[in-house]
């Protein structure tokens, strides 16, 4: 009885070493086997495109080899993001979301992928305050001003980067909560927006630090509050919407990396350590910094508890305000 039990136990220690092998194997082989693509979910120049390519240059780097990137933008970054949940899950495609992809599923229920199933989150590389500012020259001198306009029923209109954009979000879970009504003038990016908000011909804008602190620091624009509970270290004479008689107020930007679904765990975690190891990189953290983005990093698990939070925080505005996509 004892020897059949041994056997046993034996037979079951080989099968399970036997089911190890090919696990240990990826491990060892990834990423020999071809370049790693990185996919931006939006177009050249912007800060998804950025964020990916500073990666794409400190990844090289580390894992000695070559990390490209491709942009698939469109959609708000859905057409990139389905593109990367469609991808093989070898450990060979990844992408670079930004905060659109915690809207998107209420925005648009018929996306081609599931957010939470199709999808698994590797790092939350950071967020930013978007800025609400106006033209050098406006009538509106403060935050106050806006809402005392607002409340005159004086057709406050603010431009976002698009309808559904976190901008646009934003303006309508703050006039939400001041039971306030706004006109909003959706544009078809960042740079028709501030085409538009430094001539004056749109009266307010919402938008990153990235895209609105240029036209700060050259004078053309003035800000008057950021939609972070705390104020941007960029920005810090800029009161937050909170300070300013909201408090708890909060629609920050983020950027994260995800994978797709069913990567193999030692992939996803040995990713996730090259991702930390490249965000406390003085370079990197630099380049970050000039983009307006405070990094966070950390685990797997709490970039995905992050987008979860974000996805039911916009849920509700968008069904709230009735919002839906162009």
């Amino acid at each position: 009885m004892q020897r059949r039990t041994f056997k046993t136990a034996i037979g079951l220690a080989l099968t399970l070493a036997a089911l190890s092998v090919p696990q240990l194997a990826t491990a060892q082989a990834w990423p020999t086997k071809q370049p790693i693509k990185i996919i931006a979910v939006f177009p050249p120049g912007g800060s998804v495109d950025q964020v990916s390519r500073i990666f794409a240059q400190q990844l090289t780097q580390q894992l000695g080899q070559s990390v490209i990137v491709e942009n698939r933008g469109g959609a708000s970054g859905a057409i990139g993001t389905a593109a990367l949940a469609q991808s093989a899950p070898d450990g060979y495609t990844f992408g670079v979301v930004f905060d659109t992809h915690g809207v998107n599923p209420s925005l648009n229920p018929n996306l081609p992928f599931d957010t939470k199933k199709d999808l698994i989150p590797l790092v939350l590389v950071g967020t930013s305050p978007m800025v609400l500012a106006t033209h050098v020259n406006s009538e509106y001198k403060t935050f106050k001003d806006v809402m005392d306009a607002a409340k005159a029923k004086k057709n406050v209109s603010f431009g976002s980067i698009g309808n559904g954009s976190l901008g646009h979000l934003a303006m309508a879970l703050l006039g939400k909560d001041a039971n306030l009504e706004m006109t909003h003038i959706p544009y078809k990016g960042g740079g028709p927006l501030m085409t538009d908000a430094i001539s004056g011909h749109v009266p307010l804008s919402i938008g990153s630090v990235f895209v609105t602190k240029p036209h700060i620091d050259s004078g053309r624009m003035r800000p008057l509050a950021v939609t972070t509970t705390k104020r941007a270290a960029d920005l810090p004479n800029v009161p937050t919407i909170a300070e300013n008689g909201y408090p708890g107020f909060e629609a920050p930007a983020w950027w994260a990396v995800l994978a797709p679904a069913k990567t193999p765990a030692d992939i996803v975690n040995r990713m996730n350590d090259e991702l930390n190891k490249a965000l406390k990189n003085p370079e990197v953290a630099k380049k970050l910094d000039a983009q307006g983005i405070t990094i966070m990093g950390g685990t797997p698990a709490v970039a995905s508890a992050f987008i979860d939070k974000q996805i039911n925080i916009w849920a509700k505005v968008v069904k709230d305000n009735g919002i839906k996509a162009d």
